[in-house]
């Protein structure tokens, strides 16, 4: 098992400052698979491991690492409510949640990704799709294209919010610009920035800048949001944007 490290600031403090890990898995094998796995990569380190969501919670406001490795399902506080908390916890803001599981759409992905979460990871993920996944959240991007939540949300029809989820959410859609509303859709379609800028005739910069606006004006942390926003507004169905 590794022991918790002493605790520090978010990633990026320090120039070179290797990416601080956090795993929460509860599987005892596949923990110390991955922290083997993370620790020996240049670049990486693993600061602490979790076998359940409450210990998760309780080293992450300890340790504040950049990068929580999430199991979904584990004992006691489940992984979904360990994100909804780390996620809300502005001591944490530089913290980005990346969920485990064992498929590519289940009953708990859009859960996780609602309470903040920036996208997941396949348990059977290669090792390379593991590092590369840590690398890409902790630059700030999400691990989870608009397609696939897309096809995520339209198998999982007993998501679709109601009453004053889906009127907030309408109500924060309609006070976007006609122009932020129109690269919301486009990215709830699954378009990229360059293909939102052929399709919009707009520059890089704008689009951008765009994207910064509704990130703000939503409270969404990342892109993944920005399209669960646009299905909880009822901007577009599941079947548009699959």
């Amino acid at each position: 098992m590794i022991e918790p490290a002493g605790a520090g600031g978010p990633g990026g403090e320090a120039a070179g400052a290797p990416i601080r890990v956090l795993i929460a898995e509860d599987q005892a094998l596949l923990r110390a698979t991955l922290a083997a796995l993370l620790q020996a990569e240049e670049g990486m380190s693993v600061v602490g491991t979790a076998g359940d969501g409450a210990r998760a919670l309780a080293l992450a406001a300890e340790l504040r690492p950049d990068v929580v490795l999430m199991d979904i399902q584990m004992p006691g506080l489940s992984g979904i409510e360990a994100t909804a908390r780390i996620c809300a916890d502005p001591a944490l803001k530089g913290t980005r949640v990346l969920v485990l599981t064992m498929f590519e759409v289940d009953d708990y992905v859009l859960g996780a990704l609602r309470a903040g979460a920036c996208g997941f990871l396949l348990k059977d993920a290669d090792p390379q799709s593991l590092v590369d996944a840590v690398r890409t959240v902790h630059e700030g991007q999400s691990l989870l294209s608009p397609r696939v939540l897309a096809r995520l949300v339209a198998r999982m029809p007993s998501t679709a919010p109601a009453g004053a989820l889906a009127g907030r959410r309408a109500d924060d859609v309609g006070a976007l610009t006609p122009r932020q509303r129109e690269v919301l859709l486009l990215i709830a379609r699954g378009l990229s920035n360059s293909e939102i800028e052929v399709e919009l005739g707009i520059t890089r910069a704008t689009c951008r800048s765009h994207i910064t606006a509704l990130l703000a004006r939503l409270g969404a942390r990342d892109r993944a949001q920005l399209v669960i926003a646009a299905y909880e507004a009822g901007l577009i169905s599941p079947h548009q944007g699959a």
